[in-house]
């Protein structure tokens, strides 16, 4: 079972972050067979964290919760909350995979946060930019919740053009990066 999950950083939480920072990668490793993507999300800066993504293929549930709250920058306080869900892979590929590579060109997270409906979203024609892209689903998988993308796009704008904003109750935007081990 995939699994799509953001950790949003606490404000001030910079410096314990940066602490931390080994501790998150090692933790990381123990899961690199199952990550589909990863990377910190920052300010409209570009400079400074705001949290970071993880999307992960899980047993199930019970083993995401134990991923997304044993998470070492979680149980320190670096993080101030956790959206943790289902997720399907329709692109059917890792961020290592992405034609465009590790760099050039902006990423960016996209969230799009709904109202229940039944038919999952359709991937965007032009896939040429989608790192990963799918829906966010219930625990059962069974309530379609939102979608969640990471695109390369040339500005933010651009970025939230990949999901239809009428079919959202909100849409997000976060700058982001390939993440692992520098």
């Amino acid at each position: 079972m995939e699994f799509f999950c953001h950790h949003r950083d606490r404000p001030g939480s910079e410096a314990l972050r940066d602490e931390m920072l080994e501790r998150h990668w090692s933790y990381m490793d123990r899961y690199a067979e199952e990550l589909i993507a990863r990377g910190p999300t920052f300010a409209a800066d570009g400079e400074t964290p705001t949290g970071s993504v993880h999307i992960v293929d899980l047993p199930g549930p019970a083993a995401a919760r134990a991923f997304a709250f044993d998470e070492p920058n979680h149980q320190a306080g670096v993080y101030r909350d956790v959206l943790l869900r289902r997720w399907c892979n329709l692109l059917g590929r890792t961020m290592w995979d992405f034609p465009g590579g590790a760099t050039g060109g902006n990423r960016y997270l996209v969230l799009g946060l709904g109202v229940e409906r039944t038919a999952e979203p359709k991937v965007p024609p032009a896939q040429d930019d989608l790192i990963a892209f799918g829906p966010l689903l219930s625990d059962d998988g069974a309530a379609w919740l939102g979608t969640a993308a990471l695109v390369r796009a040339p500005g933010p704008d651009a970025a939230r053009a990949v999901l239809t904003p009428v079919e959202y109750a909100a849409v997000e935007v976060h700058d982001w990066e390939f993440g692992g081990r520098r």
